[in-house]
């Protein structure tokens, strides 16, 4: 509040008296006449220093007293009889909670205010409007504007507000839609909010860890109402005061404001990332092509690190700020060798047949006619391998093992004359015609 310098100090008669010309007996009557009434007791307040209005009207109470007094007996001389003032009035007057009934002269509210120094500035309310006629038992309201911050959906904003106490104040932010809450201030180990949580010193929901509490409001602030609860908060949580229906807080009982605490931790989280490692094949001359790779050195692969300090709200998610990123680790290549070195053909064994031994030369053509000569050759349906296409099943029934493809060239020699030495040369029907074998 501040003080307005449109107004004088002192009110114009025709706003503090209606005059009427009495006959003489009538100057013995004095303002102690009237009426007396005691003042009701102030709403419960917080531990607070009062309000600027509230000390100035009081300390201006205390200059007029006497003046009222005097004033109440004054009388005039006008025509030959006396002038006595009737405009006196007794009004209640409610400054932010703190109520006094007030006798006075004043034609206006705005006279009221003067009279007990009550200044008001432009956030501030008054009802009736500070031009409206003052009547006798009338009920004058100051409330004092204060600045709050507000928590609407997520979103902060700071707003003025004249009103009693948080829950006055909620009632008349609800216009704003979604769930407005107060967000209370903290500094120098104190949480506090502007206003009273509950000018009538009711119970009050305290919402924390899970667990929701009717606690007694006994005026001294939020701090007082944590420690009552033995709730701790430290520099991260988040304290608001919201209206228990829409913030819809289970087992609020008839408390008109629920202090909600909200646990805030932030923490550094790492991601690893692995990074493929490559192939780099090198040619070995010494090794036979067809004994296929050698790994001749393991591959290891790298890391991609990201570190993001991620911040949560009674432990759901809501922010998360990259911190850095980037190569940890390179990925070491695997390194095979494929040998390049031809297998020399075996040395031709000599194998009984009908009519004598068969020459090697027979045998080295029947293998190339087969298959092209190699000892690993698989037929394209997966049939027939090696040197002399041996099925799996004719294969074993000399006493092969394993896949023909996976013996040595010797072992598929010796097979093959095994075979023609059993059942001829019709086990190789096309090629033996085509080498004119039969």
């Amino acid at each position: 509040m501040t003080a307005n310098p449109d107004h004088p100090a002192t009110e114009p008669v025709a706003d503090t008296a209606e005059i009427t010309v009495t006959a003489p007996a009538v100057a013995a009557a004095s303002a102690t006449d009237a009426p007396a009434t005691d003042a009701p007791a102030a709403p419960q307040a917080d531990s607070r220093p009062p309000t600027r209005a509230i000390a100035r009207v009081r300390r201006r109470r205390r200059r007029r007293g006497a003046a009222i007094a005097a004033g109440s007996t004054a009388v005039a001389l006008v025509a030959g009889g006396f002038v006595v003032a009737h405009a006196h009035k007794t009004v209640t007057l409610d400054v932010d909670g703190e109520v006094t009934t007030v006798t006075t002269f004043a034609g206006s509210v705005d006279g009221l205010l003067r009279g007990e120094g009550v200044e008001l500035d432009a956030r501030d309310t008054v009802a009736p409007a500070r031009d409206a006629r003052l009547r006798d038992g009338a009920e004058v309201v100051v409330r004092v504007g204060r600045l709050v911050t507000l928590d609407v959906d997520g979103e902060p904003t700071d707003v003025w507000v004249a009103a009693l106490d948080a829950g006055d104040a909620l009632e008349r932010l609800a216009n704003r839609g979604g769930d407005v809450r107060l967000v209370a201030s903290r500094s120098g180990g104190r949480t506090q909010v502007p206003l009273r949580l509950d000018a009538g010193g009711g119970q009050v929901a305290l919402v924390a860890d899970g667990h929701t509490r009717l606690v007694r409001y006994e005026g001294a602030g939020i701090d007082g109402l944590l420690a009552a609860a033995d709730v701790e908060v430290d520099d991260d949580d988040l304290v608001q005061v919201a209206d228990p229906g829409k913030a819809e807080v289970a087992d609020a009982g008839d408390a008109r404001v629920a202090v909600i605490v909200r646990r805030v931790a932030t923490e550094e989280v790492t991601h690893a990332t692995a990074v493929p490692f490559g192939r780099v094949e090198q040619r070995d001359a010494n090794r036979f092509a067809d004994l296929g790779p050698r790994v001749t050195r393991a591959g290891v692969p790298g890391e991609d690190t990201r570190v993001t300090r991620v911040t949560t709200i009674d432990g759901e998610v809501v922010d998360e700020v990259v911190v850095s990123q980037g190569r940890t680790r390179e990925p070491v290549d695997e390194v095979v060798a494929i040998g390049t070195r031809e297998r020399p053909a075996p040395a031709p064994a000599p194998v009984a047949a009908s009519g004598g031994s068969i020459p090697d030369s027979v045998w080295a053509a029947l293998a190339q006619c087969e298959s092209g000569g190699r000892p690993n050759a698989v037929s394209p349906g997966g049939r027939f391998h090696g040197l002399y296409q041996f099925s799996v099943a004719t294969w074993q029934s000399v006493g092969g093992t394993g896949l023909p493809s996976q013996a040595s060239p010797e072992e598929q020699r010796a097979r093959a004359v095994a075979l023609q030495a059993r059942s001829g040369w019709g086990q190789w029907p096309a090629c033996s015609r085509r080498l004119g074998l039969r």
